[in-house]
């Protein structure tokens, strides 16, 4: 009983081009469900925070400013209102200034995210 050396190959070639035809339609599939959403008609998801310091956390601020707000990459957050007013603060929640991304906090939250920081002590 010889058996020809060739039928391995033949096989794991078959499969191999079953299994790449097999993820190119779940990769269509996929691209479908992702356009759909970048045109606004995925789930959406709002995990809009119900406190200024929830958003603190959630928003990455928490990152660079410390948990106790005391700073570190980024500047001490305690006392920033006898600095800065209420409207800087915003602006700067929102645009941005130096390191600091703008966009974090949407313009809607900036407000009471502005009071909030500014009465930090």
């Amino acid at each position: 009983m010889n058996r020809n050396p060739i039928i391995p190959f033949v096989l794991i070639m078959v499969i191999g081009i079953a299994a790449m035809f097999l993820m190119s339609f779940k990769g269509l599939g996929d691209m479908e469900e992702i356009a759909a959403e970048q045109e606004g008609g995925g789930e959406q998801t709002d995990t809009a925070a119900a406190t200024p310091e929830e958003l603190y956390q959630q928003a990455g601020c928490i990152g660079c400013h410390g948990g106790d707000y005391s700073g570190g990459v980024g500047p001490a957050l305690i006392g920033v209102g006898d600095k800065l007013s209420p409207e800087e603060i915003q602006d700067i929640l929102v645009n941005g200034k130096g390191s600091m991304p703008g966009g974090l906090v949407t313009a809607e939250q900036a407000p009471e995210m502005a009071e909030w920081l500014a009465g930090l002590k």
